[in-house]
């Protein structure tokens, strides 16, 4: 499978506050095409230098995004899984108390929390750590 492909069915199967944190793919090919079409031309315009400056600022950008969401997202888990923790020992004391509702909680938290491994890799496969210009980005 395509990786524009992929990425498009990882958007749809992400959690709707979500869909707009991932990479912005078509741009960034749009920004790829132009610099490939002047370097086949044997260009080293400045119009290319631009298109290579706007190419790595926009990957920077959304590394830096990707970076914080991802660590956002982190945080909230970290809590809700202490948040779960004592709600089991609770549910564990309290014997009139349902489990269901508690299996239900960490059933949510694990889905989330495999989520957003998926976001994770499917944004890293997209983000190179070098430039396809042969540079550090």
């Amino acid at each position: 499978m395509k990786f524009g492909k992929r990425l498009k069915k990882q958007v749809e199967e992400s959690l709707p506050g979500w869909r707009d944190k991932f990479l912005a793919y078509k741009r960034l090919k749009v920004l790829v095409r132009l610099v490939s079409a002047d370097h086949r031309l044997g260009s080293s315009s400045p119009h290319r230098a631009a298109v290579e400056a706007a190419f790595v600022q926009l990957l920077n950008d959304k590394v830096d995004r990707f970076n914080a969401f991802f660590l956002e997202q982190e945080e909230e888990f970290i809590i809700r899984h202490r948040e779960v923790r004592e709600t089991a020992k609770a549910v564990a004391d309290d014997e009139q108390r349902q489990p269901s509702e508690m299996r239900r909680e960490i059933v949510d938290l694990h889905g989330e929390m495999v989520l957003l491994l998926n976001y994770s890799a499917v944004n890293y496969t997209g983000s190179p750590p070098t430039s396809i210009f042969g540079r550090s980005a």
